[in-house]
């Protein structure tokens, strides 16, 4: 077996993983169905096969580049009997998401220094939410937190993240509503040098109806970050509502083109998602998921596990 079919003999757990890629697995126990079915390897089942991928949300650019590393791989290896096909299905679309490296899930932290994490996204995936779950956990850990309500336009945001801010009990940053975002992001991390905060949670505006005042606005976010603090943000993360599907895909792209991403926090894969998505932005902006949220609770953002994601979308395939 290959390396991916291998890790069914393991069977890693996480129930959260489970309830949140039920709906993805759907699709998948779909495309075993099909393949069981199938007397030959055809033009048809390839039609087939590419209808459930995009399906699951992996994309329609994603799987044609998957379907033609699987046609290449039938022919390399002579495979005539359908019902071998679980397996290199299972590993070619997993080499997708590693691209034959490492991937560091994990988030920078450097010690001894005030960290910076920048959350980018649109309005109502979920950046709040996640910015103070992971305060909350940081707290946990014996970090000095502090929030800071960069996004200074839209109503209610200030006072949305400072709620979180109490509930996570960590420090928190403001000014008025309209206020320069980057000078409230100046005077937060003045503060956070000189009273030791461990790290700097950012939270932004998510507005895409003016691509350029978008850039024009981040990039002066990043400059002031990297002026006051050499070296920082430390990460830039993109917030990407996980049910939202292709739309989510557009955001990746266009805040891939607006800004230096290092990862994805993908929101709400709760169930009602198809986490297909992972392995698009993987292949078309090769941008690492650093964190999933699977649920409502403090504890479920958790680091993305590539082999339960694996697990749980392909167990039944062996």
């Amino acid at each position: 077996m290959g390396f991916f079919a291998n890790l069914f003999k393991k069977k890693p757990k996480n129930d959260k993983y489970q309830m949140g890629l039920h709906k993805s697995k759907a699709s998948f126990d779909n495309l075993k169905k099909l393949i069981d079915e199938s007397d030959s390897i055809s033009e048809d089942l390839f039609d087939s096969i590419e209808d459930l991928l995009i399906a699951a949300d992996i994309g329609v650019e994603t799987v044609l580049y998957f379907t033609n590393a699987l046609r290449e791989e039938i022919k390399k290896q002579g495979i005539e009997d359908p019902h071998q096909l679980s397996e290199i299905i299972v590993d070619k679309l997993f080499e997708i998401y590693l691209k034959d490296e490492f991937v560091d899930t994990t988030l920078r932290f450097d010690d001894g220094k005030t960290n910076v994490y920048l959350f980018v996204g649109v309005n109502g995936v979920g950046k709040t939410t996640t910015i103070g779950k992971l305060a909350k956990q940081y707290k946990s850990e014996g970090k000095k937190v502090m929030m800071v309500a960069g996004d200074t336009f839209r109503a209610g945001a200030i006072e949305q993240l400072r709620e979180w801010s109490n509930r996570a009990g960590v420090g928190f940053f403001a000014k008025d509503a309209g206020t320069d975002p980057s000078s409230v992001i100046f005077d937060a991390l003045t503060i956070a040098v000189k009273e030791n905060y461990d790290l700097v949670l950012v939270d932004t505006a998510g507005r895409l109806q003016n691509k350029v005042n978008l850039m024009n606005e981040l990039a002066k976010m990043k400059r002031v970050i990297s002026k006051t603090l050499p070296d920082s943000p430390q990460e830039t993360l993109l917030v990407i509502d996980a049910t939202t599907g292709q739309n989510g895909m557009n955001q990746a792209h266009i805040f891939n083109e607006v800004t230096e991403l290092s990862g994805i926090v993908l929101t709400k894969l709760d169930g009602t998602a198809k986490g297909g998505i992972v392995l698009a932005i993987r292949h078309l902006y090769n941008l690492p998921i650093k964190y999933v949220g699977l649920g409502e609770k403090i504890d479920d953002l958790v680091p993305f596990d590539i082999e339960n994601y694996i697990y749980n979308l392909f167990k039944g395939f062996f």
